[in-house]
């Protein structure tokens, strides 16, 4: 008699999605393939998460000041985010497809393209930033003293932009291929070294010199770039899906153009988001370093509470692009209406956290009353609309795993330009509301995403999508 298949237990597929599976994420129960992706993504994420908190921790015992040129520099070099998240969105959507179409080969030729167009991307990027950073903080309103003395943080952080790339769209590859587990690994080793290194070079722990701020930028590089050499040793080994080959180290302009012609709507869709965050923090730097201190403390709070969250949009981009490259629409939808419905429940919890005890979570960062009123009262004002972000990520995230970026991009020119930045402006300048007139456009143009997201995604012409 032959013996009856065991279904695995959860405790076996928590272990499995930590550990690595060969699960064909286009067969089997949908509910097994999104914990198998979800879980190594949101633990890859939360560590991400802590790493934000934990660098601007440090940061913020050196004042006001060097925590506002962290706020500066992360608003200037999100023209980095956008050129590396627009191509790693391409690079799943590519590869995710090609996995699901059993084309290994087809995966491991895109992967190694993708590779070739960050590390050219991040060169002339990185010339600016060694040689002109200060001009840019002046640009940016930045204090005089900030120009002056916190400058080499700024060179540093966008003269090696190349690490956020690489570290970016090859994780990206791992993702596409569902090897969840490699990516949430690589950035553990990352920021972990990170984390590590953040209070040593910063204070001078050790037989280490006090580097300060710059200190900060060091162990963001270091860390950053030993992830990415552990990525390369993975795709050159044989524990990924992605079997990277000496066959496969040559320029192949057609893989090249059509992750070009991808990631054009990912990278805009990201240059219209991030630059409205550069233009608010503009809007706020005319208040002053404390505002602009509050703001970033704030944020970095709130990206720890949503990251885990873009874990499981992660996870729903994955299997929206294998389950179309597998002919199966309806499964890849419904994998977004089970991840959004989880992702709602768990961030309007967070949100209710966070409203209550703002106070508190600023307290842990700084001690100074005026930078904790500023942040207690954005958290408490963001917090309006953790549903919405909830929802507006893994819907924004199905459009581009289904290679779908224009979408995406029209919404966020939509919500972001002609809605949040005029806003922003006008409840802050014209109504007199200051730094809270800015916090409001945040939820406004947030929510107006989710709905029409919804809208949109419920057509159900990103399932046409080729790529």
């Amino acid at each position: 008699m032959q013996a009856e298949k065991k279904t695995p237990s959860l405790l076996s597929d928590i272990k499995s999605s930590i550990t690595g599976t060969e699960q064909d994420f286009t067969e089997g129960k949908l509910g097994r393939a999104i914990l198998l992706l979800s879980i190594p993504m949101v633990l890859e994420m939360s560590l991400e998460s802590i790493f934000a908190v934990a660098d601007i921790f440090f940061v913020s015992k050196l004042g006001p000041q060097a925590v506002a040129t962290v706020g500066i520099t992360e608003s200037l070099i999100t023209i980095v985010y956008a050129i590396a998240i627009g191509l790693a969105m391409a690079t799943t959507a590519v590869v995710s497809r090609r996995i699901g179409e059993k084309d290994h080969e087809g995966a491991a030729k895109a992967s190694v393209q993708a590779i070739i167009v960050a590390f050219i991307a991040s060169l002339p990027i990185a010339l600016i930033g060694i040689f002109f950073s200060s001009e840019l903080l002046g640009f940016m309103g930045a204090e005089e003293v900030i120009i002056s003395e916190y400058s080499n943080y700024t060179s540093i952080m966008i003269g090696f932009n190349v690490v956020i790339m690489l570290l970016f769209v090859i994780n990206a590859i791992f993702r596409g291929a569902g090897d969840a587990s490699i990516s949430m690994r690589v950035l553990w080793l990352a920021n972990g070294l990170n984390i590590v290194l953040d209070p040593i070079l910063i204070f001078g722990w050790w037989i280490f010199p006090e580097l300060g701020i710059k200190g900060a930028a060091l162990a963001t590089v270091i860390g950053r770039g030993t992830g990415v050499l552990f990525q390369l040793y993975i795709l050159i080994g044989d524990s990924s899906r992605i079997k990277i080959l000496k066959s496969h180290l040559v320029i192949q302009w057609d893989i090249i153009k059509n992750l070009i012609r991808v990631s054009i709507g990912g990278i805009f869709q990201w240059i219209i988001a991030t630059s409205s965050w550069v233009i608010l923090v503009k809007i706020l730097s005319s208040y002053g370093s404390i505002v602009v201190a509050g703001y970033t403390i704030a944020i970095r709070i709130f990206i720890f509470s949503i990251l885990p969250s873009w874990g499981m949009s992660n996870a729903a981009a994955t299997l929206v692009g294998q389950n179309l490259g597998a002919n199966k629409p309806s499964r890849a939808e419904k994998s977004v209406w089970t991840v959004s419905g989880i992702n709602m429940v768990f961030l309007g919890i967070v949100g209710i956290l966070f409203y209550t005890f703002a106070d508190f979570l600023m307290q842990l960062f700084t001690g100074d009353q005026q930078v904790i009123e500023v942040g207690a009262k954005c958290l408490q004002i963001i917090s309006y609309g953790y549903l919405a972000y909830a929802f507006g990520m893994v819907v924004i995230q199905a459009f581009n795993g289904a290679g779908d970026t224009k979408t995406p991009t029209i919404i966020n020119f939509i919500c972001f330009w002609l809605v949040e930045i005029p806003l922003a402006y006008f409840l802050a300048k014209e109504l007199g509301w200051a730094q809270e007139g800015v916090f409001y456009s945040i939820v406004i143009a947030e929510t107006l995403l989710g709905i029409i997201g919804l809208i949109l995604f419920k057509q159900g012409k990103w399932k046409e999508t080729k790529v």
